[in-house]
């Protein structure tokens, strides 16, 4: 009964009762950075990561650069493109003009549309009720 009185948690959050020695850690550098408003910190990362260039200052928030880095090349990014670039790929002006002009007037004669626009025998009030 001792032994599971022992292994109960001692505090919130918990702590681990494993002993490091024998642990071999991945090896780390030291990155400085430094912040626009003048403050200097350094963050430990993997000798294998791929260390940013710029780091939020844990002070102030600004950005940070790195001490000893060079600033990457900025990529050249394309414009999205919007669904009026995408229809004019595929489509003249002229041709939506005429496509539109169609349209229009297959929907003012009544042929296409929601049906509540084409009701026939209209009257000058919006509805009768039947006693």
């Amino acid at each position: 009964m001792s032994e599971r009185a022992t292994l109960r948690g001692s505090r919130l959050g918990g702590t681990s009762f494993e002993d490091e020695n024998g642990i071999e850690f991945a090896p780390r550098q030291n990155v400085t950075y430094d912040c626009l408003n003048g403050h200097e910190f350094e963050i430990p990362m993997s000798s294998e990561a791929e260390v940013p260039f710029t780091w939020e200052c844990p002070r102030c928030g600004a950005d940070s650069r790195q001490r000893d880095g060079s600033e990457p090349e900025a990529k050249l990014e394309k414009p999205a493109r919007t669904h009026w670039d995408m229809l004019l790929e595929r489509r003249s002006i002229t041709e939506l003009e005429d496509i539109l002009s169609e349209r229009l007037e297959l929907l003012r004669g009544g042929e296409i549309g929601p049906a509540h626009l084409h009701r026939r025998g209209r009257s000058g009030s919006k509805s009768k009720k039947s006693a």
